[in-house]
Parts: structure tokens; sequence; C-alpha cells
């Protein structure tokens, strides 16, 4: 019988009752040299690379065959070809540019900014919002459409203000001085540049707030949004963007003051000013796709001096990842043919079960949830919607025009077709069969407005899942990412949202104020927690709140629901471990990683996961942890009852 364990990983000079990350992924760690197309590398790119090589194989059979236009095996083929003929692209250099720098040249007004925007929006530019339409958190059978904040170019709006900043500041000037110039206009717009984005990121909201589901949920209607942003002639922007004025009435504003900012500034700043942010943003969203120079320019500063990563991706790579961006349910279809066998899919089917029914029972018994919450608690887990593997029905990218030799038309014509889909569907009824991930994405998802789980295909692989392995690893592994992502139903913000998705507050006051304080408990612990990459900075635990919830959830039930699995099939003793040690080895095997030093602060400022290490080890919080490896206070691992957090 085959445990799942992955023993040669295993570092024996340190002890699970210390260390339980550092046991398990010790000697990988170790003996591992980080790719140098990587700031980070673990189990999830591991399996990233292999999904990565499996569609990249299926891509070049694509494109060695002549299948008929418009079928997604010639799309991704015709795409993938345009992005790899490089002597095309050397050929055309900085003149691609050349249609949207006209653009820009031609405007003399606000408007004109805004529609021209809009218009490089549906080319694939990010403007002065971002944009995407899905169920309206208080109407969860219809769409609408969400506005977010946006325009700036360094990674979060910290970046703008805070000290520790203040040399990556300057090369970001430094960097866009360069590339502005590879681009074949005035690099001395850069100060520009840089004083308007300071600008809109003094507006932007931090990153705690913006994932707080009620601070963010701003419907208002067209009048409303008009009186929040005087000035700003959103008709203009709706003609560049190919929008009916239908769609932002209502609209759903996420920052609602970054708008009021946006239109101060837009007021205040000249028109010239506007001109060389937006050029800039053409500039840097482009270079990916230029010629050599202008990528290695871009891969300087985004990679190696925000990252610490020392060389970019082998070309082949990164136009897999374009056609996974673009038309990645084309890729998908390819790669569920061939990569995932449907008794995979019968398996996980159990797996899910068994995690909701731990869930009913775990409800059924909380003691700090009262009855009238219970009660809700259970009707919202019995109405989660499970998707395993990939979707009933595939996008149909038949309409748009895909040609071998234009790299750039394909981009604009590929986000164009998003844009309108996007937009198209706002008040329409939500596609409740609709999948936010590619089958061949390695992540899982919870959707509070639609309330369901959803684990593709590309996923369910070692070491998260191993269809021939015993129960113990595979419940420790995909088992907890199951709970960890109903979890996020019932953490600080899925709780927020009911059984149907709606933004409602079904919690009694009582309860509701003791969950947030055992919230508040986890926020305490992890704010004391040092990344083994980055030391001498510190977790953010408000910022990983909710992902550290769904991970000491999904660790908790998973556990439950193997005890679940076990009352019919036991499990024996393997590898010289007990089911239950190696439930709790099957849960470290899935965050093995490591991360280069800028890698992880970056990761601390942005990510709202925290770093591997401190998510395997979470298992401290269980006494079901300390019993099966017999921790004792002398122990790394041991926390006091009192000071363990348990939620679920």
């Amino acid at each position: 019988m085959k445990s799942g364990v992955t023993l040669e990983n295993f570092d024996r000079s340190v002890r699970p009752q210390d260390d339980l990350f550092g046991f398990v992924n010790g000697t990988w760690v170790k003996n591992t040299e980080m790719p140098s197309d990587r700031g980070r590398f673990g189990s999830f790119d591991k399996l990233r690379e292999s999904a990565e090589a499996a569609v990249h194989e299926l891509i070049e059979q694509a494109a060695a065959t002549s299948a008929p236009e418009g079928s997604p095996k010639r799309q991704v083929g015709d795409l993938f070809a345009s992005f790899m003929d490089t002597e095309r692209i050397e050929q055309l250099g900085a003149g691609a540019l050349a249609d949207d720098l006209a653009l820009i040249d031609g405007i003399a007004s606000a408007p004109d900014l805004l529609r021209v925007s809009g218009q490089l929006t549906r080319r694939g530019v990010d403007g002065f919002v971002d944009f995407y339409s899905v169920a309206d958190a208080k109407d969860s059978a219809h769409n609408i459409l969400y506005v977010m904040q946006a325009g700036i170019g360094l990674p979060d709006e910290s970046y703008y203000r805070e000290d520790d900043h203040a040399e990556l500041r300057a090369k970001y000037v430094e960097h866009m001085t360069r590339l502005l110039g590879l681009a074949g206009v005035d690099g001395g717009q850069a100060e520009t540049v840089m004083a308007l984005e300071t600008r809109l990121a003094a507006a932007h909201w931090d990153r705690v707030a913006c994932r707080d589901a009620v601070k963010t949920y701003n419907k208002l209607s067209r009048a409303q949004l008009e009186e929040l942003s005087p000035g700003v002639d959103w008709d203009a922007w709706l003609d560049g963007v190919g929008g009916e004025a239908r769609i932002l009435e209502p609209a759903n504003i996420e920052q609602p003051s970054y708008l009021t900012g946006f239109a101060e500034a837009l007021r205040d700043e000249p028109i010239s000013a506007w001109k060389s942010w937006l050029t800039w943003r053409l500039v840097s969203e482009r270079a990916q796709f230029l010629h050599e120079a202008m990528v290695d320019e871009r891969f300087d500063f985004a990679g190696r001096t925000l990252s610490g990563i020392p060389e970019n991706k082998e070309r082949w790579k990164r136009g897999v990842g374009l056609v996974e961006r673009l038309i990645g349910d084309a890729a998908g279809q390819l790669y569920v043919e061939q990569h995932f066998p449907p008794h995979a899919k019968a398996r996980m089917e159990q797996l899910v079960a068994n995690l909701v029914e731990a869930y009913r029972r775990d409800f059924e018994t909380l003691e700090w949830m009262g009855e009238e919450t219970r009660a809700k608690a259970l009707e919202k887990l019995a109405a989660f919607t499970p998707k395993i593997g990939y979707p009933k029905q595939w996008k149909d990218y038949s309409s748009i025009a895909i040609r071998a030799d234009d790299l750039i038309g394909n981009i604009a014509a590929a986000t164009a077709w998003e844009v309108d889909r996007m937009l198209s569907r706002v008040g329409d009824p939500i596609d409740v069969d609709e999948w936010f991930m590619t089958p061949q994405t390695v992540n899982a998802y919870y959707m509070p407005v639609m309330n369901e789980i959803v684990f593709p295909a590309a996923i369910l692989q070692p070491p998260f899942f191993d269809v021939d392995a015993e129960d113990a690893v595979n419940y420790g592994g995909i088992g907890g990412v199951i709970g960890h992502e109903i979890g996020h139903g019932f953490d600080d913000q899925g709780s927020r949202y009911d059984g149907d998705g709606n933004l409602t507050d079904w919690w009694t006051e009582q309860d509701r104020t003791a969950f947030d304080a055992l919230a508040q408990k986890l926020i305490a612990q992890f704010d004391q927690l040092e990344p083994r990459d980055a030391p001498g900075n510190k977790v953010n635990g408000a910022l990983t709140i909710g992902e550290n919830i769904g991970d000491l959830g999904g660790l908790t039930i998973g556990y439950k629901a193997f005890q679940i699995a076990q009352e019919q099939t036991p499990s024996p003793e393997l590898d010289g471990f007990t089911g239950n040690q190696r439930f709790f080895i099957g849960w470290a095997q899935v965050w093995c990683g490591k991360a280069r030093e800028a890698e992880a602060k970056r990761l601390l400022t942005i990510d709202p996961h925290s770093p591997t290490d401190a998510r395997a080890n979470v298992a401290r919080n269980l006494r079901e942890f300390a019993e099966a490896f017999e921790v004792s206070e002398n122990d790394g691992m041991y926390l006091a009852e009192t000071d363990q957090v348990r939620i679920f």
C-alpha cells in the first residue's frame, strides 16, 4: 500500500515536535537550487511547471496541425506562434506602439483622456480603474459591474509613501526613463509620471481595507457616481471601453474615495501630465511583448529589482502564459482530454463529501456558536456547490480573429472579446456553471457570491492528491485544501455572505463578537512570526487573517474528515508513521517551498497568504497534532491550550 509520503524530503535532524515544516521539507529546502527564473519555488510551482510543460506540448501539437480556423487548436497554435515569432517582433520594434501612441498624442482634453484610456483598456492596457462583472453581492442572482482603484505601477500604495521603499522609488523612476527611451518617447516624462502616480496612490485604500467585503460594497447609481467623481466624463470612458450606459446604472464602486481623489487630480493636473501617465501605462504593459531590449529592461525592474529573480523565464514559458491568460479555456479543453482521468474526479467527490460532513458535525457542536447562527451556518453549508476538474461549458473564443503574425493585434482582439463578455452580461442572471480558473491552473478557490468551491484538474496531483495513495496523506493534502476553501465561506469575510451568496449579516451579535475575538487572537499569533526566507520581518496578521482562518479551519476539519474516512477503512502504520501522523505530514508536504529574500519581503506586503513555513506550522494550534506526535511544553511546536486558536 502506497503511503504518499515523500521521505527523501525529510530532514531527520529536525524533530516534527519542534518544526513540522522543517522536518517534512528541510532536506528539499537545503538541497533544491532556486530556479533562476523564479522568486519562489515549491509544491505549487513544481505542479505548475508540470502543467505548463503539458500545455506547451499540446500547443506545439496544435500548431503542427491544420486545424480549422476558429477552433481551439488553431487559436492556441496561432497565438503561441505569434509570440514566438521573434524575427518579426524585432523587425517591428517599438513601431508596434505607433497606433496607440498616436491615440494618446491626439488627447486634448479630460474627456479625450478618459475616452482613450477606455480604448486602451479594450486593447489590454489598464487605465485609472479596473473592472469586472460577477454576481451582485446583495442580489446574487444577477451580475453587476465592480469598479476598482488602479493607475499605479508599483505593487502597492505603501511603496509610494513608506521610507523603506525610498530607494526602490528612485530605481522605478530610472527604469521609467530607460524604458520610455527605448520606446522612442521622451524619457524625461518619468518624474511627471511618478508624481502623478504618487498622488493616485495617496487616494488608494490599503490592502487590509480592500479585502473588507462590507467596506468595498458600495452600490451607486450613475447620479451618485457622478457626485462622487465630479468632472469625470463617464460617457467618454464608456465610449472608449465599448460599454452601454446601463452598465453604470448601478455599479459597485469598491473604493469610492479613490474616485474622488482621481477626480481632484484630473481637475488639478495638466493634460500633458496625464498624457505622460497614459503613455507610461501603455509602454510598461506592452514592453513584455516587444523587442528584446524592452523585454530585458522591463524584467530588470519587475523581476530582478522587485523580486530578486536573476533571469527571465524562457520564451516558450512566457508564450504559454500568454495563451493561458487570453484564451485559457481553449488550452484547457486540450489539457483535460489527456490529463484528467474520470476516476480521479470520483475520488475527489468522496473527499469533498466527507469534508462537508465533517464541517456539519463540527458546526453542530461548536461551543462558541449559538443556535440561531448554527442553523444558518448549516443551511449555508448544505447549499455549497463543489466543482471539480473542469467546467461543463467551455468559453467559445471562435469569434476572436487570431493571426500567427500579429502578436499585438491578437492581444488587443482577445482582450476586447473579454471586455465585451464582461460588460454584456451586466444585469443578466448569473451563469451558475461559470469557472473563474482554467482546469490547468494549480490552485483552488471559494467564490462567496456563488457559494461554491472549485478545484481545477491540475491541482489534483501529488503532493496534493495521489489517486493511488492511502487516505491519510490525501486528507492532509487535498483534504486540507478542500477544508481551506470551504472554510473561506465562514472566515472573517466569507462569513458575511449567506447560503445564496448575498452579503447580509446572518450572525447574532454575540456570535460575531465571539468569532472576532478568536480572529484577533489568530492575528496576534501571526503578527509575531518571521518567515525563514526573510528573517527580521514580520507577517501581517491582519492582511493574512482570511487565509490563516482558511488554513486553520481546513486542517482542523480535514482531520475530522479523515476520522470519518477511517470509520470505514482504518489507516495502517506505513513508513514508520501512524495514519494520524501521516495526515499532518501530508499537510506539511503541500507547503514545501522557499523564496528569495527580496520576493519574500515583497509578498509580506501584498500577499494575503502567510509564508509557507507558517502555513505548515499552523498545526501547532491543534491538540490532535500534539497528541499524534506527543508534543511537550519544551518543544518548538508547543502551544499551551490557552494560546491555541480553534475556530472550527
